[in-house]
């Protein structure tokens, strides 16, 4: 059910209603913002990037001089325009896969491939496992619910010394691996679950993450079709070999408040900036930091007053599993926490073959919702895009983005993202606009994420869209806060998450 939707108006103005009270809060015109934030604006930071990712090394990854150079051009123009800005250090250890590789001994010997065939999950052990594969508790017909591996007695019998093989579905993948290896599975394949989920790619091969520690058994993830093939092979044995080396990060978040405005109400509007160590990664997330900052910079020379602080936050350590948000999160006191009032992620907001998709903060679409004051941040993105005729498709909250630690400690969150490796259906073709049957971001996670691998009609609506919103709650009277019933303490030990896929 919506909430107080926004007038279709030019101004993009009206009231906005919070979830669960009877206030209503005065939203300030953004057009003067969306007016000064333009592509051509945004393009310039994007271009730096990419002269920084070329002048290290091809890549802005965490703990490099491409990050280090990153940060500094960001905060040397924040500092100019009069933020208050601080560097946040910290250190995490870091699995390297130096050497993988899998393949069918039995019943016909069958070489498999690093990236179409599996791929390691995020914290891993290493090892050389040659063994019977035995399935657990699969669906494979029908809706293709599936709960495989996600109980004990799901392992019953199992033969100690076995391969696990376990599609995906209902539980985090850490629960299944830790679940198998507590049977005595040798080596644990996780299979996607063969279900269609809007915004994700449940067939393919897909990257998913086991969180902190580094498990003591390989675990990899497959692609639906590999995973049937390999249920229906009698005598099926399995090698598996994956060798690991852990280096240690150290590297930085970059925060910068507004001068003015409620430190109780403080709005994070936050992405990461580090990229993948493959490629620049310029839409991944080069996009979004990009946006943030222009938004930022135009607000300081408009000389916007905020009614509550704003805190841009950039990210790092993000493609390690999404360290440095919950770190910062990890950080915050309880009146910290409770005086958060929502965060706005914006992590890709620039894929060539795009669908505007908001998260689903509710969970009328797609069935998980945030913390309370989520569906409100959902609703500001959703009418804005409506009021501009534009389309917009609800996405879940899947814990791939630094939104995580965030509605882990109970804080409203939402924002946008416009796609990765999840292809793109002949319905959002024709609603859309690009090519079905082909990635949101081709070059997601590659070499080729330059500043080529951007559509700029995408990044003119998402920079209105993120300019919107930023205005809009930073001028909110009312503070969108859930944490009343959070569940972070603040000053805990933090933990890292995943960047890729948790279940």
């Amino acid at each position: 059910m919506r909430i107080g939707a926004i007038a279709a108006t030019a101004a993009v103005s009206g009231s906005l209603i919070i979830a669960g009270t009877a206030q209503a809060a005065t939203v300030t015109d953004t057009s003067a913002l969306r007016d000064a934030v333009t592509v051509d604006g945004v393009m310039d930071h994007l271009e730096a990037f990419q002269a920084i990712a070329d002048a290290n090394g091809g890549n802005r990854a965490a703990g490099t001089p491409g990050h280090v150079a990153s940060v500094d051009y960001i905060q040397a123009l924040l500092d100019e325009a009069g933020y208050t800005t601080w560097r946040q250090p910290f250190t995490y250890e870091r699995t390297d896969f130096t050497g993988t590789s899998m393949s069918q001994t039995a019943p016909t010997p069958t070489p498999y491939g690093l990236g179409v065939d599996y791929y390691p999950m995020d914290y891993s052990g290493g090892g050389d496992v040659t063994a019977t594969v035995t399935a657990v508790d699969l669906n494979l017909s029908g809706d293709r619910a599936s709960t495989s591996g996600c109980e004990a007695a799901d392992f019953a019998g199992f033969p100690a010394g076995d391969i696990a093989l376990i599609q995906r579905g209902s539980c985090s993948f850490a629960q299944k691996a830790d679940n198998a290896a507590a049977a005595g599975a040798a080596a644990v394949i996780v299979f996607n679950q063969g279900n269609d989920v809007p915004g994700d790619d449940r067939f393919g091969l897909f990257g998913g993450t086991l969180d902190a520690p580094v498990r003591s058994i390989p675990v990899v993830s497959a692609p639906f079709e590999r995973g049937v093939e390999w249920a229906n092979t009698p005598g099926l044995v399995i090698r598996l070999a994956l060798q690991i080396n852990i280096t240690e990060v150290s590297t930085e978040n970059l925060l910068a408040d507004t001068p003015s405005g409620r430190t109780d109400r403080t709005v994070v509007v936050g992405g990461h900036l580090d990229s993948v160590s493959e490629g620049p990664g310029i839409n991944d997330n080069g996009s979004g930091t990009a946006t943030i900052l222009e938004t930022a910079l135009q607000m300081a020379e408009l000389g916007i007053e905020p009614e509550n602080r704003v805190r841009f936050a950039f990210w790092s350590g993000e493609e390690d599993g999404l360290i440095g948000s919950d770190y910062y999160v990890s950080q915050l006191s309880k009146s910290e926490i409770k005086g958060t009032a929502l965060n706005l992620n914006f992590d890709m907001v620039g894929s060539p073959n795009a669908v505007n998709f908001v998260y689903d903060g509710d969970g009328d679409a797609l069935g998980t919702s945030g913390p309370n004051g989520s569906g409100v941040i959902e609703d500001v993105f959703a009418d804005f895009f409506a009021s501009q005729g534009e389309p917009s498709e609800p996405t879940d909250f899947d814990g791939r983005s630094d939104y995580y630690g965030f509605i882990n400690a109970g804080i409203p969150a939402g924002g946008l993202f416009t796609g990765a490796e999840g292809i793109k259906s002949a319905e959002q073709a024709a609603l859309f606009g690009g090519t079905a049957g082909v990635a949101y971001d081709p070059c997601y996670h590659a070499a080729c994420d330059t500043i080529a691998n951007l559509d700029a009609d995408t990044l003119d609506i998402m920079s209105d869209a993120i300019a919107h919103a930023t205005l809009t709650f930073a001028e909110t009277t009312s503070a969108v806060n859930g944490t009343a019933k959070g569940k972070a303490v603040g000053k805990i030990d933090w933990e890292y998450q995943g960047n890729r896929a948790l279940r």
